[in-house]
């Protein structure tokens, strides 16, 4: 482990002082693995299919983390809409959360601080705090992601338990206050040293080089191409659009939205099923 350490340092030494104005902007694809299972009665193979076709495509999205050595701009690629996989009129997708095409989140890792301006339902919130530090455990481990030679790390969090029902259970009964159970969840992540930067896609960072990989859950996020010192300058600007919030703030304001949002599809008493309509609600 110390000769990794060792080496790592030598690196980064050597190729820090030949990049005192160094930048670039690189490709991220990301993916969420969705699983979804439902009984014969409430839908048929055919509409599951296509369902978790529609879902899968939702997920599929390409980001550009434009960067230098202490600030970054992150921003999902401009794209055409996607199409609509027709799973049913009675089908509704729901998405929770932002994620939208004109969310950007900026990050500056010398002073430690992020800015995200984040589009939710229809306003636009303007999110400031700290990065929040990574334990990140280095590993020894190593591959290459195109000609970067990439390191393992990984480090562990707790996340909210999804709920689950059962077949016996009734979805109008369930209690979207209860306070979900927490449970322990490993990340791993893939950095490179030969870009000197302790950044990454999202809210990754932290690592002794670029991350060009991410497996953290379900969630999926890998770089494909990479474009170091481009003939023309990049610009890297911080947001001021939105309400500010901090980040506690944001996430209860979320949380508020989720709940209210959730209620809304929740099927009523006394209402009429024909076992073949129902809405699906997903974290972004």
């Amino acid at each position: 482990m110390k000769n990794v350490v060792a080496s790592l340092a030598l690196i980064m030494v050597f190729t820090f002082v030949n990049a005192q104005d160094f930048q670039g902007v690189a490709t991220y694809k990301t993916q969420r693995q969705v699983d979804i299972k439902m009984d014969s009665t409430q839908m048929s193979s055919e509409m599951h299919q296509k369902m978790m076709e529609m879902m899968k495509k939702q997920f599929q999205k390409t980001f550009l983390l434009t960067f230098n050595k202490e600030e970054s701009t992150y921003k999902q690629e401009e794209e055409l809409d996607k199409p609509n996989v027709g799973a049913g009129s009675n089908v509704r997708l729901v998405t929770i959360g932002g994620g939208g095409g004109s969310d950007v989140l900026y990050k500056n890792t010398r002073e430690q601080r992020f800015v995200e301006q984040v589009d939710t339902y229809g306003k636009i919130f303007l999110v400031k705090d700290a990065i929040e530090k990574i334990d990140w455990k280095l590993g020894s481990e190593t591959k290459y992601i195109g000609e970067y030679q990439c390191y393992k790390a990984s480090y562990t969090k707790m996340v909210p338990k999804p709920r689950e029902m059962s077949s016996t259970d009734s979805y109008e009964d369930l209690d979207l206050d209860a306070e979900q159970e927490m449970e322990e969840r490993t990340v791993t992540a893939w950095y490179t040293p030969q870009i000197p930067v302790n950044n990454g896609p999202d809210d990754y960072q932290g690592l002794p080089g670029l991350i060009l990989e991410v497996h953290d859950g379900k969630l999926t996020i890998v770089c494909s191409k990479i474009v170091l010192n481009p003939k023309e300058k990049v610009a890297i600007s911080e947001p001021t659009k939105g309400k500010e919030v901090n980040q506690e703030k944001y996430e209860e304001i979320m949380d508020k939205k989720a709940k209210e949002m959730m209620e809304r599809f929740r099927p009523r008493k006394g209402s009429r099923d024909d076992g073949n309509s129902f809405s699906i609600t997903i974290g972004g």
